[in-house]
């Protein structure tokens, strides 16, 4: 029996199950395996990764990366246009663009990297019309924008096909990882722990979540469950593949509907419209954009200068968080190597200056000043001074031997 035959025995077999406490165990130990069988379908039998493909080879530039993902022809290149500047071809047939084409937009002084990517379709998790490399450079954006065509949705309901296609392939949208804690182990077998009471996983969520484990050849484990959670839940922190991503819905070409019909698709969660022919939602759209994306931007402070306001550090809340921490590791890591404390100034500061240490969270347009170790200090500290000086000397001695191999030569 084909793998295909299997998932399409066990969906039936599903679909046939009633769902209550009763029937949670085994629905539970069903969807493990189609969790499992999907993943081999989707990798090519290797197994984990998602199966998301390469993707298209465009190098990430600015502070962020924002995703443009949708069927064919529902606006995607003239939207990018629109926002970027950037020429995308477009036209009144399917599958203008045929390629990632990347763009980019300022705002507030960011760099934002806008990506026009082709159409994709029903399948495309499976790899019908380059769909794997699409949904490839959505997993590594930091917001998916997807673009609908209003005139089409009320008829074809793109949004929930997209979403299906993305779920396939482990993209999480609009979610939070569950809070579950799993840790691997040689030996001692399935310990199981919760601290809230668990009402999603049937009569007995011990045995749900342990046969769970045993399906996906896990014998050996700790697991700690902080948050009433769904049989989906766990699977997706044991296979461990799964991206999440926020996602704003932009409804194109609303100049082709009623009113009526634009009033309900600007109230749906996470939802806007907008009309590039009537020149009609474009500052929401960037406003909600900046919003999604959890932008902070810090200003940079010498001592005994004024603050650069002109080029600040750009964090964000996906790429490593929004603390001083975070902020050394932009600028460079050897500042961690010899930081001392941070003087902050702003809205995250309860005095100015607030002296602040490593896991001080930072806030939009904070001021900072970083403050190194003195010699003495970093003389205090024996080993790791002299496991720095050695660093450096075998640094200075490396590059010394390679100049002079290139005089010789």
């Amino acid at each position: 029996m084909s793998t295909e035959e299997k998932i399409k025995d066990i969906e039936a077999e599903m679909a046939k199950t009633q769902k209550n406490k009763a029937t949670a165990k085994h629905l539970g130990l069903l969807k493990a395996k189609l969790a499992k069988l999907k993943t081999e379908l989707v990798s090519g039998g290797k197994g984990g990764g998602g199966g998301a493909g390469e993707g298209f080879d465009v190098s990430k530039s600015g502070d962020t990366r924002v995703g443009l993902v949708g069927f064919p022809s529902v606006g995607k290149s003239t939207l990018l246009s629109q926002l970027t500047g950037t020429e995308s071809l477009a036209a009144a047939y399917e599958f203008t663009t045929l390629t990632c084409v990347p763009g980019n937009l300022y705002h507030k002084g960011c760099r934002i990297q806008l990506l026009d990517l082709p159409g994709i379709i029903e399948g495309a998790s499976e790899g019908k019309g380059r769909g794997r490399e699409v949904i490839a450079v959505a997993r590594s954006s930091d917001l998916v924008m997807m673009v609908l065509d209003a005139g089409k949705e009320g008829a074809k309901n793109h949004r929930g096909i997209l979403e299906k296609e993305l779920e396939k392939v482990g993209l999480r949208l609009n979610k939070s990882p569950p809070d579950i804690v799993l840790k691997m182990r040689k030996t001692g077998g399935i310990k199981f722990a919760s601290t809230v009471p668990l009402t999603r996983l049937g009569d007995d969520p011990e045995r749900t979540v342990t046969n769970i484990l045993r399906e996906f050849r896990v014998s050996s484990a700790t697991i700690l469950i902080r948050e009433d959670v769904s049989v989906d839940d766990v699977i997706d922190v044991i296979e461990g593949n799964r991206t999440y991503v926020r996602c704003i819905y932009v409804y194109s070409k609303i100049d082709t509907v009623s009113i009526e019909d634009v009033d309900h698709l600007a109230r749906l969660p996470n939802s806007l419209v907008c009309s590039v022919y009537k020149d009609l939602g474009f500052p929401d759209i960037l406003e909600t954009m900046w919003s999604y994306l959890g932008l902070c931007r810090i200003y940079t402070k010498k001592k005994g200068s004024p603050p650069d306001l002109k080029d600040p550090v750009v964090l964000t809340q996906g790429r490593g968080g929004r603390n001083i921490e975070a902020f050394c590791r932009q600028i460079h890591s050897s500042l961690l190597t010899d930081f001392n404390y941070a003087l902050v100034w702003g809205k995250s500061a309860k005095h100015s200056p607030q002296h602040c240490g490593l896991k001080h969270a930072l806030h939009d347009e904070d001021v900072v000043q970083i403050v190194t170790r003195t010699v003495a200090q970093q003389k205090a500290d024996a080993a790791g001074y002299a496991a720095r000086a050695q660093a450096a000397y075998d640094e200075y001695k490396a590059k010394k031997k390679i100049k002079a191999k290139g005089l010789r030569s």
